[in-house]
């Protein structure tokens, strides 16, 4: 009988056969070791999943592109096949303008595995007889002998007519899709990110345009110096109070701000200019809506979620995918190369990962940094090899996507390389920093500060696995919370912004600690830098949308950026450092420079020093001394002529 040792070493050494760079993660970190078995099964089951999508589906690239046969597509001779998946159903039926709305007319052919199809032939001139812009409906037979009406799941546009309740499925196949001009872009050295709403992105009490943002919002961007956006509520959700996070029609570029065709040259407009776009995309969830949702769309609580008390988010009041089904898989991974080649998203920024990853979506849990939290039975493994699957589709289409994992529980290799055993993201949010900064804020002293606690915060990651830093996004901005500029300057906010107004010791310290909180976190907290729109200068108040709460006001749901343009007031000072440090970085390039040597903490001078991409940056936190001939260490010697303040 083997001992004990001998079956771990041979156990080990199967995993190393198995995970090709197995190897190199248990390297970097020796402390996975003991996890080794769990690292060589999450991969043994993408690779397995990966080879079934192979020899039943032809391979990924085939699988993935399902939006080319499910839904509704013109076919060369002018007719019309549609598809749907709707395992539950007793039939399944097609309605709309084009048959004067008879639910039963147009029956689809029950299909192997819960699928359905139709063909619709063409008219006598050839041409489909559903026009672009009418609209439809998907009619479901259930097995209870109930009529429901339902939108296609991949339903390319939604939208929502005067004072209806619930979106229209309509119909878009235009005459003259938009055409794009600009090529994509190649991954940016160091990645600056404005994360952007369309909808909020005017002054005016209304929702934005994707014109408005192309016209206008576009080259502010531009100017601040940041390379990338992230869009936030793109993919169409029927509750606009929800931030976008409640995704209702998967496919289908939002229709309160504008058209398709709008969308596609906003990203090629951003193109023109340099600046990638990443889209923020939901997958971690759905909307429980049902008429124009995906829930209960053929009659049953399963179909694209787990059926029962697992398929539901008890904290978010949404259904939970389940992501080893073989359909399920098909349609998210479609979606995520839906949104690259349609639209030309650079990459995405994954929403609610912790959520996925674990049976208790992190509800409840402290994360501990114990390395036990990450592996065992508690880890949706599902989830995770959908993870694996989608970064894998999205790097060997295009190897200059960016991905980004919104995380908070710091799940190991969650950024390394598929073929480390890890889960293949580009990037993981810095999600403890803003928090720090606003526990900070809202309870120390100034003189209480601890700058050793600060540092670790900021340089507290994971080693070759890159962060996004950021001092706050649009978690801190949104009602119930505040922004950094709102922490530190509150009501005077609204009574001494102005130059002609007395320059008070609130405000004199706000602007500054603002200032030195973004530069700090842009230096020292990770590998790229994030910002919320319209934070960059202080805005003011808070994020709020319109909702009976509030009487469906708008007055919160906009952006003021014209208080950056008028010379009368401070705001132009924050606006101008932080396009000024954006520029710094772009010549020295911090962000992609190895991570800073710490020199100095100094607890007493509540002073900062680190070197980073042949930089010096020097920070005094006191409330009230200053310093001349204040020495630090260097590792080089010789002048360092002074470049920002």
């Amino acid at each position: 009988m083997a001992a004990p040792a001998d079956s771990y070493e041979a156990a080990l050494a199967a995993a190393l056969t198995d995970v090709p760079e197995l190897g190199r993660l248990l390297e970097i970190d020796p402390y996975l070791k003991p996890f080794a078995l769990d690292f060589q099964r999450r991969y043994n089951r993408f690779k397995q999943t990966l080879n079934n999508i192979g020899e039943a589906e032809g391979g990924i690239d085939k699988f993935s592109k399902g939006y080319e046969s499910f839904g509704i597509h013109r076919c060369a001779d002018g007719g019309l096949y549609c598809k749907e998946w709707a395992p539950g159903a007793e039939g399944v039926f097609l309605t709309g303008d084009f048959n004067d709305w008879n639910p039963f007319s147009y029956p689809y052919k029950k299909l192997d595995y819960g699928k359905w199809e139709l063909y619709i032939p063409p008219k006598q001139n050839k041409s489909p007889l559903i026009l672009h812009g009418s609209k439809l409906k998907v009619v479901i037979r259930s097995k209870s002998g109930e009529i429901l009406y339902r939108i296609s799941p991949w339903a390319k546009y939604v939208a929502r007519e005067g004072d209806n309740v619930n979106y229209d499925w309509i119909h878009w196949d235009p005459e003259h899709p938009y055409k794009f001009k600009h090529s994509r872009l190649n991954k940016p050295r160091s990645l600056r990110i404005y994360e952007s709403h369309v909808g909020i992105s005017s002054y005016e009490g209304k929702v934005a345009s994707y014109k408005h943002f192309t016209c206008n919002v576009l080259p502010r961007i531009k100017g601040l110096g940041y390379n990338c956006i992230q869009l936030m509520a793109i993919m169409e959700h029927a509750y606009y109070a929800s931030f976008g996070y409640q995704i209702t029609s998967f496919f289908a570029a939002s229709s309160r701000y504008g058209t398709p065709e709008e969308l596609k040259e906003l990203v090629d407009t951003a193109h023109s200019m340099g600046i990638i776009v990443l889209l923020d995309v939901v997958h971690s969830h759905a909307s429980k809506n049902s008429e124009d949702g995906l829930n209960m769309f053929d009659g049953t609580d399963a179909c694209y979620f787990h059926s029962g008390s697992r398929g539901n988010h008890d904290l978010w009041d949404s259904r939970l995918f389940a992501y080893s089904s073989w359909e399920v898989l098909r349609f998210l991974l479609s979606n995520i190369r839906w949104w690259l080649e349609e639209y030309g998203f650079d990459g995405f920024r994954f929403d609610g990962v912790t959520s996925m990853l674990y049976h208790h979506h992190g509800m409840g849990q402290g994360f501990s940094g114990d390395y036990h939290e990450y592996f065992g039975l508690h880890v949706d493994e599902d989830a995770l090899v959908y993870l694996m699957l989608a970064n894998h589709l999205i790097h060997t289409l295009y190897p200059e996507s960016i991905t980004i994992a919104e995380d908070v529980s710091g799940m190991p290799a969650l950024c390394s390389p598929i073929s480390q055993g890890g889960c293949g993201f580009d990037y993981r949010l810095a999600m403890a920093i803003p928090d720090k900064w606003i526990q900070l804020l809202k309870e120390f002293k100034d003189e209480d500060w601890n700058m050793g606690n600060i540092v670790h915060t900021l340089t507290n990651r994971r080693y070759l696995e890159k962060c996004i830093a950021y001092a706050e996004s649009h978690d801190q901005a949104l009602v119930g919370d505040k922004t950094l500029a709102f922490w530190l300057m509150d009501a005077e906010m609204y009574t001494n912004m102005s130059v002609l107004s007395p320059f008070t010791p609130v405000i004199d310290r706000g602007i500054q600690l603002h200032k030195m909180i973004r530069l700090i976190t842009h230096a020292l907290g990770g590998e790229g830098y994030l910002n919320f729109m319209g934070n960059e200068f202080g805005h003011p108040e808070w994020l709020d949308f319109p909702r009976i709460g509030n009487n469906e006001s708008y007055h919160y749901a906009r952006r003021q950026f014209h208080l950056t343009d008028d010379d009368l007031l401070r705001y132009k000072f924050l606006n101008n450092f932080d396009r000024d440090m954006n520029k710094l970085e772009e010549r020295c390039n911090w962000l992609s420079a190895p991570q800073a040597y710490v020199s100095e903490k100094h607890e007493d001078n509540k002073v900062i020093a680190f070197e980073r991409a042949n930089l010096l940056f020097i920070f005094n936190f006191h409330p009230s001394k200053s310093y001349t001939d204040y020495r630090v260490g260097t590792k080089s010697p010789g002048k360092y002529p002074f470049c920002f303040q």
